[in-house]
């Protein structure tokens, strides 16, 4: 069980920081991602994660996104059914204590947990916490990998509540998990709820087999992010964990960038640290108007998009 604290310094830090809430420009918006190293120890990456929120708040971040299952190692690397016991139900204790945090330092925050929804389902999951402290919305990955080293099927039901996006205090909030990421289907039905921001906790990286092209991959994982800020005009922000873990070494380069998919900032391959950029929310509407994808879609075009297979087989 996970317990937060609040601390006298806590209670004054949010006065300082209501103070500067009033002098917010409405057209600026501040994210702030954790790319953390994570240990097997829940507690101890509860209390990191809760000062890197501390310090990005620090930082006029408001809307703050934590990378995926950051309370455990991946334990996805291997099939063993005592992981079952890291789950925890939505709302539940570590989704508790962030919503105290959230609500004491009046920001978003976007938690990844492994949540047990009941006995034998469990998701991969995301809570979305407003600034009140209330739940604005839970995500859970529809797209579960089975890869060597990525055996999540063995512990995730797919996700069964669609794509979608949560009103904040801040903005309009997508969240996906990490092999969502790769499926531009998922962006585009997130962008058309209305998404101004599309979050992408991950926990992604390579095996000493791979490593050779591990730039190859790092840069196919960009490319394919930057490009659903392109052809849905909007900001994404990718954050990743670091450090090796048994046979996957996680390559963090956690970033943020701009509707036309310009890089913002970036995080550095190998070590724990926390990037913010202010996103400026008339970009999105500049970029639709000068580059109308939304516009010029053909949907009465694509039904068959529901199909598994177009060939002559049907």
């Amino acid at each position: 069980m996970i317990y937060y604290h609040t601390r006298m310094q806590g209670r004054n830090y949010h006065f300082f920081f209501l103070n500067k809430m009033q002098n917010i420009d409405s057209n600026i918006r501040t994210i702030g991602l954790i790319q953390m190293a994570c240990t097997s120890d829940p507690e101890h990456n509860f209390q990191t994660a809760a000062q890197y929120i501390r310090d990005a708040a620090k930082q006029e971040a408001q809307i703050i996104c934590l990378p995926e299952l950051f309370l455990s190692n991946y334990f996805c690397q291997t099939e063993n059914p005592k992981h079952f016991s890291l789950a925890e139900p939505i709302p539940g204790p570590t989704s508790n204590a962030f919503a105290q945090l959230a609500k004491e330092l009046e920001i978003v925050l976007i938690i990844p947990l492994f949540e047990k929804r009941t006995d034998g389902i469990y998701h991969n999951s995301a809570v979305i916490l407003d600034a009140d402290g209330s739940i604005a919305g839970v995500y859970r990955k529809m797209h579960i990998p089975d890869d060597p080293c990525f055996y999540e099927k063995y512990y995730f039901t797919p996700g069964d509540s669609g794509f979608k996006s949560f009103s904040t205090r801040y903005g309009k909030v997508s969240v996906l998990i990490c092999w969502d990421q790769w499926f531009p289907e998922a962006a585009r039905l997130a962008a058309l709820t209305g998404a101004q921001f599309l979050f992408y906790p991950t926990a992604i990286g390579f095996q000493e087999c791979d490593l050779n092209e591990s730039e190859q991959q790092i840069s196919a994982w960009e490319i394919m992010q930057k490009s659903h800020a392109i052809s849905n005009g909007l900001f994404v922000a990718s954050v990743n964990r670091v450090q090796k873990e048994k046979d996957l070494t996680f390559w963090g380069n956690s970033f943020i960038c701009n509707p036309f998919g310009k890089l913002i900032k970036q995080a550095s391959g190998n070590k724990a640290e926390i990037i913010i950029a202010s996103c400026k929310l008339d970009e999105i509407e500049a970029t639709r108007q000068s580059w109308p994808f939304l516009r010029d879609r053909r949907i009465d075009c694509y039904k068959n998009l529901n199909k598994i297979f177009l060939g002559s087989d049907e």
